[in-house]
């Protein structure tokens, strides 16, 4: 009988073990790594040729090659095509347009990137990606301009402005002002015509607003708003905070809010409710009134605004209010609304028909049904001792919405009115002006009009 060789046994294992070592190691080494290189392109679909198509390639082994190739239907030009005697792992490239294409009547056009990393996979020719992206030639800039405006803005007031904006492809428009708001316009009357209401808060010294419109290639044009600025002043109030004041109003108030709970120090709660709630009760104003609609409006009339019959104005809009005790300074707010008082639970009956947008319990402001008249113009109503209307009703004009109050911040019974624009407090004394309403609102609208026909 033949005895097996056992060192040829062992050989032959250590040459198997060899092998699944070395299979192993292909398998896990990052030099022999398997993924292809990812490739992504910013792009919209357009390009303006001004600016640069940003392009970036990452690969774990790190890039050996890429090109990027521009492909039109009648022709092929390489742009770019970069070897690495060192591997990149992450490479980015601006892709500038070449003076060709500025010259081509082919609008339609691909770019192409290949790329192919330093891996030792597939018996060392590494792995590599194709990426195509088709673009559309777009140069031409939107058309913007003016059709017709209010002539002036008082700060603190309004002023409207019809507007064109044309391009077969329109990505956005706004308009942007001097202090960084933007203001939504609506489709007006016919397409490619917009209408906006715009704003100038009381506290920004001055005001100028453009018309911004931007196309889908990054084309971007603008027209300025031409308003004659009218300053206003508005009054300051030094009021004298008494300790039965604190003790009485401010204690009664201090026991709604979580944030005055524990807060023992009279002058401390006043400033929390003044100030900290103050803000809270504003920003969700703000959030309901700044929404515009984006349907097609064809028109848009007001009538004149008085929602309290034979009222009287107890406090001005625009009131700086600095409270002090002991003769110090401790806090300050702003009035930005028009109070108006006349019997107890009088019958708030708005002038403007419009949907139900709020209605609900907003700390200072009491119970506070918000109507939207359409356009982002808005009216809230503070104070009420009772509300007759429900969130989504649609109220005609002279509807009996609520009823005076004294519910949250209010010492006796009358009715807080605001307007807002946008989310901005705004002048009622202008809403509540005929003349104005027609010179600044209802003629601007017929003139643009005339125009658009």
């Amino acid at each position: 009988m033949r005895r097996k060789n056992k060192g040829s046994s062992f050989a032959a294992l250590g040459v198997f073990a060899l092998i699944i070592g070395a299979v192993i190691y292909v398998y896990t080494s990052e030099m022999f790594e398997r993924e292809t290189p990812q490739i992504s392109m910013q792009n919209s679909g357009y390009w303006n040729l001004k600016s640069p198509l940003e392009i970036a390639i990452n690969d774990a082994s790190g890039l050996k090659a890429y090109k990027v190739i521009l492909k039109t239907p009648s022709e092929e030009s390489v742009l770019y095509h970069e070897q690495f005697l060192t591997p990149n792992k992450t490479v980015n490239v601006k892709v500038e347009p070449p003076k060709s294409v500025h010259t081509m009547k082919e609008s339609d056009i691909k770019i192409i990137v290949e790329a192919q990393d330093a891996s030792k996979w597939n018996f060392f020719a590494g792995n590599s990606s194709v990426s195509e992206y088709a673009l559309k030639i777009d140069k031409k800039r939107p058309i913007v301009n003016t059709v017709a405006n209010s002539y002036k803005i008082k700060k603190g007031g309004v002023a409207l402005v019809v507007f064109k904006a044309e391009d077969e492809n329109l990505k956005e428009l706004y308009i942007e002002t001097n202090f960084g708001k933007r203001f939504i316009a609506q489709p007006f009357y016919k397409e490619g015509y917009y209408i906006a209401l715009l704003a100038w808060p009381i506290l920004q010294e001055s005001f100028r607003a453009t018309v911004f419109v931007e196309d889908n290639a990054g084309n971007k044009a603008q027209a300025p708003i031409p308003l004659y600025l009218q300053d206003a002043q508005y009054q300051v109030s030094n009021i004298n905070i008494t300790d039965s004041f604190l003790k009485g109003k401010i204690a009664e108030l201090s026991e709604e809010f979580d944030e005055t709970q524990g807060v023992s120090d009279d002058i401390e709660r006043f400033k929390i409710i003044n100030e900290t709630i103050r803000e809270k009760n504003e920003k969700l104003i703000y959030e309901i009134t700044s929404k515009v609609p984006q349907e097609m409006l064809s028109d848009f009339k007001v009538n004149k605004m008085y929602p309290l019959k034979n009222a009287a104005v107890v406090a001005r809009f625009g009131d700086h209010r600095i409270y002090s005790y002991a003769e110090k300074d401790i806090s300050e707010s702003y009035h930005m609304g028009i109070d108006l008082a006349s019997n107890a639970m009088a019958d708030i009956r708005p002038q403007n028909g419009g949907e139900i947008v709020f209605n609900g319990y907003n700390g200072l402001y009491g119970n506070m049904p918000i109507i939207h008249h359409g356009l982002g113009l808005y009216t809230l109503y503070g104070h009420c001792s009772t509300v007759n209307v429900n969130v989504g009703d649609v109220i005609s004009s002279g509807m009996n919405i609520a009823n005076t109050g004294k519910s949250g911040y209010a010492m006796g019974d009358h009715l807080h009115f605001g307007i807002l624009v946008q989310g901005i407090e705004v002048r009622p004394d202008e809403w509540m002006d005929e003349s104005w309403i027609k010179l600044n609102i209802n003629d601007v609208i017929n003139n643009a009009k005339t125009l658009i026909k």
